[in-house]
C-alpha cells in the first residue's frame, strides 16, 4: 500500500533555497531548490536567481525518516511509576523528534504487556488518542504516524491490535517476542540473577517461574502471532520482523510473507533475510556505540557486509543524523553521504509506503533540512515539512 500525507503544517512557505551543499540520491553538488505548494519544482545546480534564502553553503538534506522509535513511551513514564498525560507527552516528544531532523516519524508503540510493563496494554489507545488529535490541531511540527509493535506472547495482544489497527495513523505493524533466553535476551543466566535481585526469590523458585512463563507464553504466541500477521495484511499494512535471531526466525518471518527484518540480533540471521530480498534495519545507537546494548551482533559488522538498508533511531533521535554524517566520514563503512543519507530517509520511506517524500527531487513533498557542521557534529538549523517552516 503506497500512502500520502496532504496535511499542511502551519508556518511561512518556501519558495527558494539557494547556495546550499544538496545531498541528492547520488552525488553531493552546491546548488538551489525551488519550492511551490508544498512540493520540490525544480533542483538546479550552478548561478541561483535573484531572491531567495542564502544557506551559506549548509547541508540541505531530505528530511529524515524513522519508522521506529521507542521514545514516545519514554516521555509518557518520564520517571519510574510517574505517568505523564499522553498529550503533553506527545508535545514533548514531537520537539525532540523535530529537532533531530526527522520529519516523518513512526511512533512505535507496544501492541500487550511483559512481565515488566503490564500497563502497556492501558496506555495504547490513549497514546494513539493524543497523537491524532494533537496532530489534527497541528500542535505537532513532524509528520507522526503509527507502528504497532505486537507483542505476540501476550493474550491480549489480538484484541488490541484488532481495535486500533484500522485507524488511519496506522501504518505498519512487527510482531516481538521478549522472553528469557529468547531472540535478543539469549542469557537465561543473567535473567535469573536479575530476577533474583529485584524478588529475594530462591534461584530454585526463579527458575521454575522462568520454566512456567516461557510454557505459557509459547501456548499463547502460537494462536496470537498467526492472527497478528493475519490483521497486517488484511489492512494491508508492512508487516516487520523483530529481533531475528536463529535462522528459523528468518524462515517463520518469510512464511508469514514479512518484507522487513527489524534488528536482527545475527550476523547469519541478517545473511539469511538479505538472500531473502528483505529490508534489513539497523539501530543507529548501536552504530554510534560501537556495539550493541544487548550484546547481540554490532551493527558495524553488518555493514561491512552491506547488509543493513536502513537505520533507525530505536531509543535515541538525533542518532539517525549523527549516524549518517559518521557513516559517510569512517572509511570503515564504505559509504559516502547520499548512500548514508539514503538509508535514514529514501529507503525508510519506500519501505513505509511513503513514496512522496525521502529525496531531494522534482515532484516528491518539500521535507527538507538546513544541516551545519561544528567541531563534527551535525545540527538542524532550520526544517520544512511539506514546504513550510517548522523548526
Amino acid at each position: 500500500m503506497t500512502f500520502a500525507d496532504t496535511r499542511q503544517p502551519a508556518g511561512s512557505e518556501l519558495s527558494h533555497l539557494k547556495n546550499a551543499t544538496l545531498v541528492l540520491a547520488d552525488e553531493v553538488v552546491t546548488g538551489h531548490v525551488a519550492v511551490s505548494e508544498g512540493k520540490i519544482v525544480s533542483v538546479d545546480t550552478g548561478t541561483a536567481p535573484q531572491g531567495g534564502d542564502d544557506l551559506e553553503g549548509d547541508y540541505l538534506l531530505p528530511g529524515l525518516v524513522d519508522i521506529h522509535t521507542d521514545h514516545f513511551e519514554k516521555h509518557v513514564f518520564p520517571r519510574a511509576h510517574v505517568r505523564w498525560d499522553p498529550v503533553r507527552a506527545a508535545l514533548a516528544h514531537d520537539a525532540q523528534i523535530i529537532g533531530s531532523g526527522i520529519t516523518t516519524v513512526f511512533d512505535s508503540l507496544c501492541v500487550g504487556a511483559t512481565l515488566k510493563n503490564p500497563e502497556r496494554r492501558e496506555i495504547l489507545a490513549p497514546m494513539i488518542d493524543a497523537l491524532e488529535m494533537a496532530q489534527k490541531a497541528g500542535m505537532l511540527k513532524a509528520d507522526h504516524l503509527v507502528h504497532l509493535r505486537c507483542e505476540i506472547t501476550d493474550a491480549e495482544t489480538t484484541r488490541l491490535t484488532q481495535e486500533n489497527i484500522a485507524k488511519d495513523i496506522v501504518r505498519m505493524v512487527s510482531v516481538m517476542e521478549h522472553l528469557p533466553g529468547r531472540r535478543q535476551s539469549k542469557n537465561v543466566e543473567a535473567y535469573i540473577d536479575r530476577r533474583m535481585a529485584e524478588t529475594g526469590m530462591t534461584r530454585a523458585q526463579v527458575e521454575r517461574d522462568t520454566r512456567e512463563l516461557l510454557n505459557a507464553s509459547d501456548e499463547i504466541s502460537e494462536t496470537v502471532r498467526p492472527q497478528v500477521v493475519a490483521l497486517a495484511h488484511e489492512h494491508g499494512l508492512p508487516l516487520l520482523s523483530h529481533d531475528d535471531t536463529e535462522l528459523h526466525h528468518v524462515d517463520e518471518a518469510l512464511d508469514d510473507k514479512m518484507t522487513v527484518a527489524e534488528f536482527p540480533c545475527t550476523l547469519e540471521a541478517a545473511r539469511k533475510a538479505k538472500s531473502h530480498d528483505m529490508h534489513v534495519v539497523g539501530g543507529a545507537p548501536n552504530v554510534l556505540r560501537g556495539g550493541s546494548q544487548s550484546g547481540n551482533v554490532a551493527v558495524a559488522d553488518l555493514m561491512a557486509e552491506d547488509l543493513v538498508d536502513i537505520l533507525a533511531s530505536d531509543y535515541v533521535p538525533r542518532s539517525m543524523l549523527d549516524c549518517a554524517f559518521k557513516i559517510a566520514n569512517d572509511d570503515a563503512f564504505h559509504a559516502d553521504l547520499p548512500a548514508a543519507v539514503k538509508m535514514v530517509a529514501k529507503t525508510p520511506a519506500e519501505v513505509a509506503g511513503l513514496l512522496d517524500r525521502g529525496e531531494i527531487v522534482q515532484g516528491r513533498r518539500a521535507d527538507l533540512l538546513q544541516v551545519a557542521m561544528h567541531d563534527g557534529h551535525p545540527f538542524v538549523k532550520r526544517a520544512w515539512l511539506a514546504g513550510r517552516r517548522v523548526w
